[in-house]
């Protein structure tokens, strides 16, 4: 069976969306991510920069988001696999966090950036 070749995007987007819900609610750290997302619209919001920050704070949040997804998508792969240890597997949910860790680190970039030009770059 395939599972989403040639449905229709309503049924592709339900997909994603499904794989999103599973990972907010089976990963502490989709659900950090989450939260800091909210937290960083919450602070646009209430700040209003110019939109090049909304974007680039879009960008930084779906890199996060996306990079956690597929980390959480290759370790379950991995894990049925192959259950037991062993060190090509390691090597692979190691890769894979790096890219969260990379993400995450450009992300906060992003936002000590947006928070220098709110709080400190504004008279």
């Amino acid at each position: 069976m395939t599972h989403s070749k040639n449905k229709s995007l309503s049924t592709r987007v339900g997909f994603a969306l499904a794989g999103i819900a599973h990972a907010a609610r089976n990963e502490r750290s989709v659900r950090t991510q989450l939260v800091v997302a909210l937290l960083v619209l919450a602070l646009l919001a209430w700040r209003r920069p110019e939109p090049l920050w909304w974007a680039l704070c879009a960008l930084a949040i779906g890199g996060v988001l996306a990079a956690e997804m597929l980390n959480t998508a290759l370790e379950r792969l991995a894990d049925h696999l192959h259950p037991e240890q062993h060190p090509h597997v390691r090597i692979v949910k190691d890769c894979a966090a790096g890219g969260v860790l990379l993400a995450s680190l450009a992300a906060l970039v992003v936002g000590a950036a947006l928070l220098v030009h709110l709080f400190a770059g504004r008279s």
